[in-house]
């Protein structure tokens, strides 16, 4: 029996429509909110060079009122990879509203691997029964979510026979691009009966290791290559729950072409609540050197262990009671929505939107408060950025507008004798990384992007209410070489509303 559910469908598809484009292309996206509250979609990993403006999150761009439209400019400058999009604003990425985002290489730029037979997007995560205003709900009268109801594969449920990997020919080759667009939960994904060999996660090539099951946490990336090398029929495609009682699954088929042998067998099984397993697989994930990225030239031309880093930033989060209800804190800032995006307040210079340096650089181990916090930093410095988490729960954090090097990840308190496990040579460039229970993990990251850019949890409830910020990198020069003006076409809202853009 099927189950009736609201969603958000783009261009009436769910998950919405892929998104296929080439390094340094400019899209030009067009986004008509049809729904009866104001609407915004983000684009998880594109790095907007020198142009927040387009980031679509609630600090950078106003809402598409209902029944407008907003037209987005963007460059996937310097980028290759696999992310997604997804609405941003209030609880909507509860009801779907996402999309997966695909960017080629360049024709003459080499990739490490044989162009595969097939290329399949797989957008998974945990799903909730409730519409995303209930959720919302709970959220806003200080409440947990409940438990997730189930998983979804590209948008069906167990046996995903509606997402079928249809024809593929035994022996060739194929690839898989699988993000987690959950809300609250880690995943496990694996393929009954075939290796995967990971070769890009968030825009890096990786070292070609081979694994038959792959962690991938809340906002995560990752593309793998499968060969077809086993008996013609079909195979459990699975993702289950990580470090959660009970431990969901759902499925999907791998079907092979001419096969009329159906699934057999029980799914296979995967990691349940082991961290120490995660770990080791996530230390395992190693840059290629020799491999080209974007540009022609070898990723491991960059020496990013061989920068003096110029500050260090710690980040801790907690889950403070505020007013009488829950909340999510990073350094005891529970973030406040502002009704002028930070973004025009900065660039109109409206005073009493935000504050500078309204969030320390340090946890102050303090009582949580509310606040639109915003942490200054300087263009072109190099620095270093300590996610520490003492909670019971994996954490997974994002960065808009940047890719950043995983320096190391452990458990207990981070010190500067950590910096001793620093992986200097060959570690991955990301946006998402995650963070054990009662663990840290640092990067370092060149802030070579001058903008209003959001750092938060993607964990949806803990970014809901208050586990994020935004990063006001900025350059004094004021100067197109540095930033995109202000587009024409911006939405102004709040006290930006009434004034005016630019005339070009």
């Amino acid at each position: 029996m099927w189950e009736v559910e609201q969603g958000i469908l783009i261009n009436g598809q769910f998950p919405g429509p892929q998104i296929d484009s080439v390094t340094n292309d400019n899209l030009i996206i067009s986004v008509y909110n049809y729904l009866a509250e104001p609407f915004l979609i983000s684009w998880s990993g594109l790095q907007q060079r020198r142009n927040s403006w387009q980031d679509g999150m609630a600090g950078t761009n106003c809402p598409i009122p209902p029944g407008k439209n907003m037209t987005y400019v963007l460059q996937v400058k310097d980028q290759i990879g696999s992310f997604f999009y997804f609405p941003s604003l209030a609880f909507h990425k509860a009801a779907g509203g996402f999309g997966g985002i695909r960017i080629l290489s360049r024709p003459r730029i080499p990739v490490p691997f044989p162009s595969p037979s097939g290329d399949f997007t797989v957008l998974a995560g945990d799903w909730f029964k409730r519409d995303h205003a209930e959720l919302g709900g709970i959220l806003d009268r200080g409440h947990n979510l409940p438990f997730p109801d189930g998983l979804l594969i590209n948008g069906c449920g167990w046996n995903g026979y509606m997402f079928q990997v249809d024809q593929v020919d035994q022996g060739k080759t194929y690839r898989f691009r699988i993000s987690n667009v959950g809300l609250t939960t880690s995943i496990n994904f694996r393929i009954q009966g075939h290796k995967m060999k990971l070769v890009e996660v968030e825009g890096s090539h990786t070292l070609q290791n081979t694994y038959s099951a792959i962690d991938i946490h809340l906002g995560q990336s990752y593309s793998v290559l499968v060969t077809a090398d086993q008996p013609p029929q079909d195979y459990y495609i699975v993702v289950s729950l990580r470090f959660t009682s009970p431990v969901l699954t759902t499925t999907a088929v791998l079907h092979y072409s001419w096969s009329t042998v159906g699934l057999s067998g029980p799914p296979p099984g995967g990691p349940t609540t082991q961290i120490d397993w995660s770990l080791n697989q996530a230390r395992s994930i190693r840059w290629n050197l020799s491999a080209s990225g974007p540009r022609p030239n070898p990723q491991g031309s960059y020496h990013y262990g061989l920068i003096k880093t110029s500050r260090t930033i710690m980040l801790a989060n907690s889950a403070p009671i505020i007013n009488g209800k829950q909340r999510y804190a990073v350094n005891s800032v529970s973030y406040m929505p502002a009704s002028t995006p930070l973004k025009l307040a900065d660039y109109f210079k409206i005073p009493g939107v935000f504050n500078l340096g309204s969030i320390p650089s340090f946890p102050t181990w303090g009582n949580g408060y509310l606040q639109t916090s915003v942490m200054p930093a300087d263009f072109r410095s190099y620095i270093e950025i300590v996610f520490q988490n003492w909670e019971e729960t994996v954490q997974s954090w994002h960065i808009d507008g940047y890719s950043f090097f995983v320096m190391g990840m452990d458990g207990g308190q981070w010190t500067p004798a950590s910096r001793a496990s620093y992986n200097l040579r060959d570690t991955v460039a990301r946006c998402t990384v995650q963070v054990y229970p009662k663990a840290w993990t640092a990067i370092y990251m060149a802030l070579d992007n001058v903008g209003m850019w959001n750092v938060r949890s993607e964990n949806w409830a803990r970014q809901y209410l208050g586990q994020q910020f935004y990063l006001r990198v900025f350059s004094p020069a004021n100067s197109w070489r540095d930033e995109i003006p202000i587009p024409k076409n911006a939405l102004l809202c709040g006290r930006a509303a009434g004034r005016h853009t630019r005339p070009l």
